[in-house]
């Protein structure tokens, strides 16, 4: 690999700027100061430091994110605060993206990750995925609901929904014209559930991502929060996806 690039997918930001950290010459291969942006290196077994701190090549990052309310699922935005904004500078990188969206309102779990395949694999309509949410609706849900639910619907555009699975959950904290449910989907259309219960005449007031195939939120996350997933969490995610394709 070019060792600006190495610099570049290392947290050191663009090429440009990985070029003016050789300029300023804090750059050293295997202890020798290096000079040239195009001199390649051997990613497991070349020594690469930065003023003195020895740099760990690491391909792909994942992390979860208890998204908050208030903040959109994008890389950057010039008016509106993005979940990249989250990040602190010491994690932050330019090739990170959030794995689908999740509406500005709608909390929960968010996938922040540079593996582009896993991404692809994740979000394809194809594979079938489960996204599992747990929210809050303005109006009595009945068996009917989760019976029009379970053969597929059409949105009010006529728009085709897949089946999905409504839960009705317990109640008994909120108002009596409110219900609690659970929803489990795999698909991932514009402002999907929020849609779906406008076809049946109610509506989303609230609405949390729980699960997205074999990653559960963390609940210790507070809104806001994020950490990196763990090897065993990264292993069921591709687990799960080899299954899929099989």
């Amino acid at each position: 690999m070019r060792l600006d690039k190495f610099l570049s997918q290392t947290g050191f930001g663009s090429r440009k700027e990985a070029k003016a950290l050789l300029k300023k010459k804090v750059v050293a291969v295997n202890g020798e100061l290096a000079k040239e942006g195009k001199q390649s290196i051997d990613v497991e077994r070349d020594r690469v430091s930065v003023q003195g701190e020895v740099v760990i090549y690491q391909e792909y990052y994942y992390y979860m994110l208890n998204k908050p309310q208030g903040v959109i699922s994008a890389t950057e935005d010039q008016s509106q605060r993005t979940v990249l904004d989250l990040f602190k500078r010491e994690d932050y990188r330019m090739d990170l993206f959030p794995v689908g969206r999740l509406d500005k309102d709608t909390v929960g779990l968010l996938l922040i990750t540079n593996d582009g395949a896993l991404a692809h694999e994740l979000l394809s309509p194809k594979k079938h995925v489960d996204k599992t949410y747990i929210a809050k609706i303005e109006g009595k849900v009945t068996n009917n609901d989760v019976q029009i639910f379970a053969r597929g619907m059409q949105l009010t555009n006529q728009e085709h929904c897949l089946p999905a699975q409504l839960t009705i959950l317990n109640s008994e904290h909120l108002p009596e014209t409110q219900t609690l449910i659970s929803l489990v989907i795999q698909e991932g259309k514009f402002h999907q559930v929020k849609r779906m219960f406008e076809a049946v005449n109610k509506k989303v007031v609230a609405l949390k991502r729980t699960k997205m195939g074999p990653l559960q939120l963390d609940e210790t996350l507070k809104k806001g929060q994020y950490r990196s997933l763990t090897n065993h969490e990264v292993a069921l995610l591709k687990e799960h996806q080899t299954r899929k394709n099989e």
